[in-house]
C-alpha cells in the first residue's frame, strides 16, 4: 500500500493547478479519495460529532448502486429485444453498434440483453 501512497502523491503534482493534467484533477481526486482518506483535517472541532465518515457512507451506496444499475441494463436489453422479437425494428446507433458487434437480438441471450440495455443506459448516467 506504500507503493500505491507514494505514486500517488508523485503523480499529484500533474493534476494540480499549472500540471500538465490539470483537467483531470477531479478523476485523479476521486481516486485518491476513494483509497484513502484525505490529508486535510479540521483544526477546529466541528459543530456535529459523528462516528461514520460521510465519504464512507458514500462508497456504500455506489456499491449498493451496482446491483441495481446491472439489473436495469439487463432489463432495458431484454425489453428491447422482446419488442424487436415481436416485430419491431432496431433504430438508430444502438442497432447498427450491436449488429457491428455481431450479438444479435435475441431475447434469450443474456450477454445481447446485457450489451442492448447497456447502450441505452450508460449514455443516460454519463
Amino acid at each position: 500500500m506504500r507503493f500505491l501512497r507514494r505514486l500517488l502523491d508523485r503523480q499529484a503534482k500533474a493534476f494540480e493547478a499549472g500540471g500538465r493534467l490539470e483537467r483531470f484533477y477531479p478523476l485523479w481526486e476521486a481516486v485518491d479519495a476513494f483509497l484513502y482518506t484525505t490529508g486535510k483535517v479540521t483544526r477546529t472541532s466541528p459543530h456535529v460529532r459523528d462516528g461514520m465518515d460521510l465519504k464512507r457512507i458514500m462508497i456504500l451506496v455506489v456499491i449498493a448502486l451496482i446491483p441495481c444499475a446491472l439489473m436495469a441494463m439487463y432489463n432495458t436489453g431484454l425489453q428491447a429485444n422482446l419488442a424487436i422479437e415481436q416485430g419491431g425494428t432496431a433504430l438508430g446507433w444502438r442497432g447498427a453498434m450491436i449488429a457491428r458487434l455481431g450479438l444479435g437480438f435475441s431475447a434469450r441471450s443474456i450477454v445481447a440483453c446485457f450489451v442492448h440495455g447497456a447502450l441505452y443506459y450508460v449514455p443516460v448516467v454519463l
